[in-house]
């Protein structure tokens, strides 16, 4: 094993001037994250200089098998933590060979609301709070968990300390070190209120890019989980009953809102997003209706409401934008489970160009 985990741990730069570049692309079901490696002649900074590529859409549920090719166009560039050296990770998204967007591909929408000129002139931020569940591999039940049975009730969990408290920190700090490593905007992370679940924050990133991020900082966990043996679920609600679910806060802010007078901006804003209410929830993730009950932490999925400091509502302001008069504020709708390219521009459509 020795000798193998040398050959893996190689550095190519003594070697050889060429790199690997690992393509990353999501799947058909929007949630399935893959990849595959291809040899470049010498390092690349700029995605626009990264040949395209081309995937069976058959296998991935993307295409039909008689015209099974899609195509992926590189759109952003990672150092890779695994290849170390001048490897890099390069988040694709996807089209067919005429160049039409495949219609999974979510990314295309987005950046086409981002690079809107009153979009791009607010420069919105965004903050994700991406929550996530480490699970045993061979059953599906939180790791940490007795199989069949469970823990004590949630209380020492959150940001706990200790072999009974925090389940998994051990991957959660190999992840969060990767991040920083590949150079994705990550903020934080810590232990979640329930058992085996925990919690990475991307952000504050502008635009576009946010998306990009939290895709391959899902990649990066989903690669270090499998390294680890274990199995990592963004279900929004994992284990039924008195247990929390599983989120993606998502923390927003423009410029004007930044600026002075600007909770009067998101006053307005979070308006707009209640008359909106029933299409952001449609677009903020699958399944979300077992976690958005009004408990734990929820907002009951058919009511909007909003809030100072109040974890119970569908979007929240902090005491320190009211105080201030000026700031961001949280919709903590999404599930863990949604697609940030779509959260993320929906938001600013709804908000900029509503």
């Amino acid at each position: 094993m020795s000798l193998l985990s040398d050959l893996v741990n190689l550095n190519l730069t003594d070697a050889t001037e060429k790199i690997i570049a690992e393509y990353i692309w999501i799947g058909g079901s929007g949630m399935d994250i893959r990849s595959k490696a291809r040899t470049l002649p010498g390092p690349v900074s700029d995605p626009s200089k990264l040949p395209k590529w081309n995937y069976d859409g058959s296998s991935t549920g993307q295409a039909a098998g008689e015209d099974s090719e899609v195509i992926l166009y590189p759109q952003a560039i990672f150092k890779d933590p695994f290849r170390k050296g001048n490897n890099i990770l390069v988040m694709c998204d996807a089209y067919t060979p005429a160049g039409d967007p495949i219609p999974t591909n979510k990314r295309h929408n987005a950046a086409k609301i981002f690079s809107h000129p009153n979009v791009a002139s607010e420069e919105p931020w965004y903050g994700i709070e991406q929550e996530y569940t480490l699970m045993q591999k061979d059953v599906n039940w939180p790791i940490g968990w007795p199989v069949g049975g469970f823990p004590g009730p949630q209380g020492p969990y959150y940001c706990g300390v200790g072999a009974d408290k925090a389940i998994g920190r051990d991957i959660v700090d190999a992840h969060y070190k990767a991040c920083l490593y590949a150079g994705i905007g990550i903020s934080g992370i810590n232990g979640e209120v329930m058992p085996g679940q925990w919690e990475f924050q991307v952000g504050p990133v502008e635009g576009i890019a946010s998306g990009d991020q939290v895709w391959v900082a899902r990649y990066l966990l989903e690669r270090i989980t499998e390294i680890s043996g274990v199995n990592v679920s963004f279900d929004p609600k994992p284990v039924p009953g008195d247990w929390n679910g599983a989120g993606a806060h998502c923390n927003y802010s423009t410029k004007t809102m930044r600026n002075d007078g600007g909770l009067e901006v998101i006053k307005k804003a979070i308006e707009k997003l209640q008359l909106k209410h029933k299409e952001h929830i449609a677009a903020y993730g699958e399944g979300n209706e077992r976690r958005l009950t009004g408990k734990h932490e929820t907002a009951d999925i058919n009511t909007f409401s909003w809030g100072v400091a109040n974890r119970g509502a569908s979007v929240r302001v902090g005491r320190d934008t009211e105080k201030e008069g000026k700031g961001y504020f949280e919709d903590r709708r999404p599930a863990s489970n949604m697609d940030p390219y779509v959260v993320t521009s929906m938001i600013a459509e709804t908000t900029i160009l509503g």
